[in-house]
């Protein structure tokens, strides 16, 4: 007589996630059916599309989820694909029941930080300094997103040696992921290199929709790598999403401090915070402990300070990043130097500065938790 009994099957399902959308596969309904023959358990799962690239890790997960469950002997899994209407059910599941899309970060209780990192022109690290923090952050166990607002020079997909392409459930994108971390880009709508040749309503749009159709789900620290400059989609970044902070990535050179110094002082404009400043390509360290200050030194300091008197605002430099050629080749592998190599002075620097921003907004930490406790007398 069999031990096994179907709510423990399904229990054990619903400890399986599924990895793109972070919820248990009973909450979301792709539990098609459980047959239950003696001690062999024959369960069927929902693929929200047919070509679901997520399709291994679902089976292999239910298959281990459903082995661990005492007196199960032999176990099969295999998959359907969901109906139009059922995607349809899913996604109002996933929004709410909103019919409409609405860009979940501008929410009044949306816990995700939002940082926007910007730079005063291009060539300084600001793609570099996006995806080492990206990966460095969901190292320490935090769900991230990068989304590539750079329209016209896309590269934080093959910076994180992301191939995958998003796809669609209904209107809803689910985006690809690579080392941890959830991502989208133009680069994932158009062909090879195409160029991108888009006016300011059109990048807005494309903005608009990254944010608002993409299922990010319960992000703690979402990054926009930026376009150099102060142009349109700075601009549609602040008016979309007016709650994200500015990082502000410069070099050491004085001339580079003053250039990234228009790109933070947009802020006094689109009243949104500075939340520091990052200065990459500092001191390079020689083999032999010394130190080559390639691009001089002292930009950062001085970027932070005239932010500071011209927001009156704190405006802390969160670090400063030696210059490594591993950060380069890293980018070009597809593999951050944080996680390819941890141990170097350059990764430790990101990840210090990491640290700093991951604090999440809906933190206890330093607030008083009202207890309610008396002292008796």
């Amino acid at each position: 007589m069999s031990t096994v009994n179907e709510a423990d099957i399904r229990a054990a399902l619903a400890r399986v996630e599924d990895p793109e959308i972070g919820k248990p596969l009973t909450e979301l309904g792709m539990v098609k059916s459980i047959d239950i023959q003696g001690n062999d358990v024959h369960a069927v799962i929902y693929l929200t599309i047919a070509g679901c690239p997520m399709k291994s890790t679902l089976v292999n997960d239910s298959r281990e989820a459903i082995s661990a469950v005492d007196g199960v002997e032999h176990v099969e899994v295999t998959t359907d694909v969901m109906s139009d209407e059922q995607r349809k059910q899913l996604r109002q599941q996933l929004r709410g029941g909103a019919e409409e899309p609405v860009i979940p970060f501008a929410q009044p209780d949306s816990t995700t930080r939002v940082f926007a990192v910007a730079s005063g022109k291009g060539g300084v690290g600001k793609s570099s300094m996006t995806v080492n923090l990206a990966a460095a952050l969901a190292k320490q166990g935090l769900s991230v997103g990068v989304l590539d607002a750079d329209i016209y020079g896309h590269s934080v997909p093959g910076m994180l040696g992301s191939e995958d392409r998003p796809h669609a459930v209904d209107d809803m994108i689910m985006p690809p992921q690579a080392h941890g971390i959830k991502l989208i880009s133009i680069a994932h709508f158009v062909e090879g290199n195409a160029p991108v040749v888009w006016r300011g309503p059109m990048l807005h749009r494309a903005i608009q929709q990254f944010l608002g159709d993409v299922f990010w789900g319960d992000l703690d620290i979402l990054l926009l790598d930026l376009p150099p400059g102060t142009g349109d989609i700075a601009i549609s970044v602040a008016q979309l999403v007016p709650n994200a902070e500015l990082l502000v990535v410069t070099t050491p050179q004085a001339a580079a401090a003053e250039v990234a110094e228009r790109a933070g002082s947009i802020s006094m404009q689109t009243n949104q915070k500075v939340a520091g400043v990052i200065e990459n390509m500092s001191a390079m360290v020689m083999p032999d402990g010394s130190l080559m200050e390639v691009f001089g030194s002292g930009g950062g300091e001085l970027l932070s300070e005239r932010l500071q008197r011209l927001t009156g605002a704190t405006i802390p430099l969160l670090g400063s990043v030696p210059l490594d050629p591993a950060l380069r080749e890293g980018g070009d592998a597809g593999t951050p130097i944080v996680v390819s190599h941890p141990e170097s002075p350059t990764a430790q620097a990101i990840t210090k500065i990491a640290e700093q921003l991951a604090l999440r907004k809906n933190s206890l930490a330093g607030k008083p938790l009202n207890l309610g406790v008396t002292r008796k007398n």
